[in-house]
């Protein structure tokens, strides 16, 4: 394995990238985002009717501000500086800096009715430490939501196989370098993760992008129990 193939080097180009980053945000660059996979996390923690809502990979808050606007609580944590201090912009948010390897550490003084990842678990040993985290922030009955590359169609041409790729931002423009490698796996890796960690698949989507007809993303809802009782029945 290439050495810079790591999640130190994730951190890393996300630390050169954040400022294009929060520009291709602010002006919807991102095709795919603005077709599908934005609505898609927002409907899916919608859905569970949380009240409040732990956004790990924050980035520069559009999520976060998105969900605040329809009256949740949401506590975003990021380990790049530069765009916590954008994401502290927006009105009623709690945002801090925290790498995915102080997310155990943390002291949130509370637990979550909801965890989301919203293509933020790129990385091996961060995601695995991400995924572990929620037997200890999420309340009884609380979901985690991941949004992530749909490994079919991420796969392309290489093996469908676990392993470090190198990374691409082709479509993007040319303020972005140095781009981060990230760590594939496949739909049985993912389903291993969740359940070496004690998590119950509760629903998956495939969200469509309209021009391609193919999954733009896979959306993962698990909860900390098999037991567990549906957030707010009454």
């Amino acid at each position: 394995m290439s050495q810079k193939l790591s999640d130190a080097e994730i951190l890393e180009s996300w630390q050169v990238n954040a400022k294009p980053w929060i520009n291709a945000i602010d002006n919807k660059e991102i095709e795919s985002r603005q077709l599908v996979t934005n609505q898609a996390i927002v409907d899916a923690i919608i859905n569970i009717k949380p009240h409040s809502v732990l956004d790990i990979g924050c980035g520069e808050g559009w999520l976060a501000a998105s969900l605040i606007e329809k009256g949740i609580d949401v506590f975003g944590i990021d380990g790049v500086p530069h765009l916590i201090e954008k994401a502290r912009k927006i009105k009623n948010g709690e945002f801090a800096i925290c790498t995915y390897e102080e997310l155990s550490s943390y002291k949130f003084n509370r637990k979550f009715d909801c965890m989301v990842c919203n293509f933020s678990l790129i990385g091996k040993e961060s995601t695995e430490r991400v995924i572990a985290s929620a037997k200890t922030l999420l309340k009884p009955g609380g979901r985690f939501i991941i949004q992530t590359l749909h490994p079919v169609i991420a796969c392309s041409d290489m093996p469908y196989e676990d392993g470090w790729r190198e990374g691409s931002w082709a479509g993007f423009s040319k303020d972005f370098t140095k781009p981060a490698p990230w760590y594939f796996r496949t739909l049985e890796s993912w389903l291993r993760l969740f359940s070496d960690n004690e998590l119950q698949i509760k629903h998956i989507a495939e969200p469509i992008n309209p021009k391609t007809k193919k999954p733009a993303s896979i959306v993962f809802e698990v909860s900390k129990s098999i037991y567990a009782p549906l957030l707010h029945e009454s």
